[in-house]
Formats: C-alpha cells, sequence, structure tokens
C-alpha cells in the first residue's frame, strides 16, 4: 500500500510544552481513530512555531523559516491504497474545522533510521 504525508497548518500548534489534555484533545482524538483503522503509521507534533530556530547560508535566526499566518504544526504518515482513500482520511483532520488546513503528499522513499550505516569489510 502507498504512503502519504499529511502536512497540518494552523496558527500555531497546540502542543505547547505546558498544554492540557484539553488543549490538544482533538488532535489526539483524530489520532486514536486513524490508528484504530490501522491507516496511521507515525504521527509527530510540533511545538509553537516560537521554539523553532530557522538556518540560511550564514546565519541562524529564531523563528518560524517561513513568516506565514500558518505554519506547520505537525505531520503524520498514512498508508492507504491511493491518493483519493488519503485525501478522504485527511479530510477529517479537525484542523480543519478549526480554520486551518491539510496538505497531502505521496511519500517517495524513506524511512525510519535505525542506526549509523555500517560500513562492509
Amino acid at each position: 500500500m502507498a504512503q502519504f504525508a499529511v502536512l497540518i497548518y494552523a496558527t500555531d500548534s497546540a502542543h505547547a510544552p505546558d498544554a492540557t489534555a484539553a488543549d490538544t484533545a482533538s488532535c489526539d482524538e483524530h489520532a486514536g481513530e486513524l490508528t484504530a483503522e490501522g491507516s496511521m503509521l507515525l504521527a509527530y507534533a510540533l511545538t509553537p512555531r516560537g521554539s523553532a530556530t530557522s538556518l540560511r547560508a550564514g546565519s541562524t535566526t529564531p523563528g518560524p523559516f517561513v513568516d506565514a499566518e500558518h505554519v506547520v504544526a505537525g505531520f503524520y504518515v498514512l498508508e492507504a491504497p491511493d491518493l483519493d482513500a488519503a485525501v478522504a482520511l485527511a479530510r477529517t483532520n479537525p484542523v480543519l474545522r478549526e480554520g486551518g488546513g491539510v496538505e497531502v503528499r505521496p511519500v517517495h522513499s524513506g524511512g525510519l533510521v535505525e542506526g549509523p550505516p555500517t560500513v562492509a569489510g
């Protein structure tokens, strides 16, 4: 089955270091539903934009890379038979009801890195 990254865009992340269960309830419920049906492979919630550090050639600055109304608040990877099915799953994300959006993009390649590469010899 194909894999699809779902990037979550919001005015900021609900996952501040001091966030309560109520602050993240809609996100957690959505993740639980996708996990229960076997679609979600992994998920990462990012901290608010103020904790970002951006790098460009020759400079390091505090804050997100792009100063925009919406930032990437998190992402997850779904397994689905095709793009239409992945879009249908992503359409259930609560951020859509809360004023944000999602982007669904097919995953080309990759996976978890479990350790440094070894040299045969």
